[in-house]
């Protein structure tokens, strides 16, 4: 006997063999449109345990930097010798207190005292040439001498006989042939003469001259002599300031050229601190910016006195005074960490500093969602800087929540899901 079927009516025909081409369709319908329309985004795991959430603030921006420092004296003299020569004695040790003129250490030089003697020995025989050559041009200034009075007595005796035999000439006494002779021969004699005087003057002019030039000779070889032994007085080396005896890099027997650089003498009581800055803050650094420090549980400012232009390595050097009173026990090659206050303080938008910076580089940030379910890939814009958080110019609102931990493992993902 056949059994009538029920025809089905309502909600239930969704579910008949005849709903099943229908039922296709429509999975085929929604797997298109989530094709269409789905995230191109790329979507990690990770576990929310290991990343460390920090919530975006607006606060105080307070603009420095954490830098290090290493005390050094004010002024630091280097230690030279001016004369080479070898370590004969070593007077004071390191760390010792010293004061100007204080000898150091004694240097000898065999050299130095061979050209000693040879100088003065070289003296004595210049000296002696000098006694020597006064005496010669002193005996022929007597010979000019007495020749100019044997010649002016003889030219007195002709110019008397002239004058008779000229008066006798002229009363025609005697022949005209000896009144010439008489005045030929007086003639001849005044010319002697006069060549007599003018020799003597010329031997005078050059006598003077060549006793100017050697003693001139003279006074310089005394004079190098002078040096000489000056330079030997040189082979002590002393203190050129009062101080402390910072390093002293000699030992017994070494030889030491001329100009080495040997020691340190250090300024005692005024110190300075020498920073090492990162070249990205090279603009903003300059004379007069104020640092604080702690030491010993107080508190301590310090001022830039000085900044070097020039970068080595990626840092340039600043020198700082102290501002006030310094720390007790204060110490050449202490190290001490300074806030440099680069700005004043100002309201912004605030995040804490991480190492996720050293991936993103500033450029984007992970922003939780509001159910914290998830966190997206958001570009953003940080600022300035501090040793506790980032100034952020764009990108993030205040109560927002961020991932500041390392992002080395996340890769290029756009979306991390807990």
């Amino acid at each position: 006997m056949d059994r009538i079927i029920e025809r089905q009516t309502g909600w239930r025909t969704a579910f008949t063999s005849k709903a099943t081409p229908y039922w296709v369709g429509v999975l085929m319908a929604v797997l298109v449109l989530y094709l269409i329309v789905r995230p191109d985004a790329k979507v990690l795991r990770v576990d929310k345990d290991s990343i460390i959430v920090s919530e975006v603030v607006s606060g105080e921006f307070n603009d420095y930097i954490r830098i290090s420092g290493r005390v050094q004296p004010m002024t630091t003299i280097q230690l030279s010798p001016q004369e080479g020569g070898v370590v004969q004695s070593i007077l004071i040790e390191e760390g010792s207190k010293v004061k100007i003129g204080d000898p150091i250490l004694i240097l000898s030089n065999d050299n130095l005292d061979l050209q000693i003697l040879n100088s003065e020995a070289e003296l004595a025989e210049k000296e002696n040439i000098l006694r020597n050559t006064q005496i010669q041009m002193e005996q022929q200034k007597l010979d000019v001498r007495q020749n100019e009075l044997e010649y002016g007595t003889q030219l007195e005796r002709l110019h008397r006989a002239y004058e008779q035999q000229k008066a006798l000439y002229e009363d025609k006494l005697i022949a005209r042939e000896d009144y010439l002779k008489a005045r030929e021969d007086y003639l001849l004699a005044k010319k002697k003469y006069d060549l007599i005087v003018e020799r003597s003057k010329q031997d005078s002019l050059y006598r003077g001259t060549q006793i100017y030039r050697m003693k001139e000779s003279l006074d310089n070889m005394q004079l190098n002599m002078q040096m000489i032994r000056k330079r030997k007085a040189n082979l002590v080396v002393k203190a050129p300031i009062d101080g402390e005896l910072g390093l002293l890099d000699v030992v017994l027997g070494q030889s030491i050229a001329s100009g080495t650089k040997i020691g340190q003498i250090n300024s005692v009581g005024t110190y300075k601190v020498e920073a090492q800055i990162d070249e990205h803050y090279i603009d903003r650094v300059v004379s007069g910016l104020q640092a604080t420090f702690e030491r010993q549980g107080e508190t301590f400012s310090a001022i830039i006195r000085k900044v070097y232009p020039e970068v080595r390595e990626g840092k340039f050097q600043a020198d700082f005074r102290f501002d006030g009173q310094q720390p007790d026990n204060i110490r050449a090659g202490q190290t001490y960490y300074l806030n440099l206050q680069l700005g004043q303080p100002e309201e912004a938008v605030l995040i804490p500093r991480g190492t996720f910076y050293q991936k993103t580089g500033g450029k984007w940030i992970y922003v939780l969602s509001s159910d914290g379910r998830k966190a997206n890939k958001r570009e953003i814009r940080i600022g300035r800087q501090n040793p506790q958080y980032y100034e952020i110019l764009e990108g993030l609102e205040e109560g927002e929540k961020v991932i500041v931990s390392g992002y080395e493992s996340y890769g290029d993902s756009d979306v991390l899901v807990f």
